[in-house]
């Protein structure tokens, strides 16, 4: 898939009073566009969009109206509040006062993959409450402030865990049975082939950026169901069992190389040689350097 982008927002973030601090613009995300910015009151009509947007508040209270004549519903919405969009649907939206937000335009085969394949329709809702869905925005938003690129297949997780409580939260059948957004739904775990090549993938491209798709494509799994199905075998999501092979490498190089520390960084997938360090010291208690005196 191509990154999605401004031009999936249907003119949403392009129209005057929108002042964007951040965005996943460039980032290479292919099922997700996360945007943050400050909005200025507006009444405007968009036409259907090719994904499906949650807005958060991050300010509030706020009045907002959406729909029309008879049709037309208004409410008052805190910090923290959600507003959901259903992709293919035209919208009129009217914002009472100043606000701070962070909207997410999901792909609909995130959320198609996050419910085993089958269709799914979205809710249209105002203010609603929902923390998890909150923390996971929040939680991308924080990815974006501190890009890293081998944050990619946590980012791809995060991804998943959001669209997985989309559906199963705010699906418009709520009979429809969908994942556990955890990613602990009980499914058996990978087949010792599954695990092994998969695990041969993380080390041939331990330099590399690795998405989730690249991971459960080896393991012949649908990326939500791969990523139930790893943490059911390893206890671990990707990103973390990734991560500590990354650590693993590193140490070895250090100990027995003299490779620069920013070389050693480099080729075991860490973004510089701070991020190394800051890892190394969060889950090890030590540092490149005083491992390297030690070794």
């Amino acid at each position: 898939m191509t990154e999605l982008g401004l031009a999936d927002t249907v003119g949403m973030l392009k129209r005057p009073g929108v002042r964007t601090r951040r965005s996943s613009s460039g980032l290479g995300w292919d099922r997700l566009y996360l945007s943050a910015q400050e909005e200025q009151p507006y009444h405007a009509a968009f036409g259907p969009a090719p994904t499906h947007l949650v807005i958060l508040h991050l300010s509030g209270p706020v009045t907002v109206g959406r729909g029309q004549g008879a049709d037309k519903r208004t409410r008052t919405v805190p910090s923290g509040g959600l507003f959901l969009q259903p992709a293919g649907r035209a919208l009129d939206v009217e914002l009472g006062g100043p606000l701070e937000t962070i909207h997410a335009y999901l792909a609909d085969e995130a959320l198609r993959e996050a419910n085993d394949g089958r269709p799914v329709e979205l809710s249209e809702e105002l203010g609603t409450s929902d923390p998890l869905t909150e923390q996971l925005m929040l939680a991308l938003e924080g990815t974006v402030r501190t890009w890293e690129p081998s944050a990619r297949t946590y980012t791809d997780q995060l991804t998943g865990m959001l669209a997985a409580q989309l559906v199963r939260r705010h699906g418009a059948d709520a009979s429809a049975p969908a994942p556990d957004p955890s990613g602990l739904s009980g499914l058996s775990g990978l087949s010792e082939r599954q695990l092994a090549a998969v695990r041969e993938l993380m080390e041939q491209r331990l330099a590399e950026p690795l998405p989730i798709a690249d991971l459960a494509a080896a393991a012949a799994l649908s990326p939500s169901q791969f990523t139930r199905r790893f943490r059911a075998s390893t206890g671990r999501s990707p990103h973390q069992f990734l991560l500590n092979l990354r650590l693993e490498g590193a140490c070895r190089m250090l100990r027995t190389g003299s490779e620069p520390i920013a070389d050693v960084a480099a080729a075991c997938g860490f973004s510089h040689q701070e991020h190394l360090t800051r890892v190394m010291r969060t889950r090890l208690g030590t540092t490149p350097a005083a491992l390297r005196r030690a070794g």
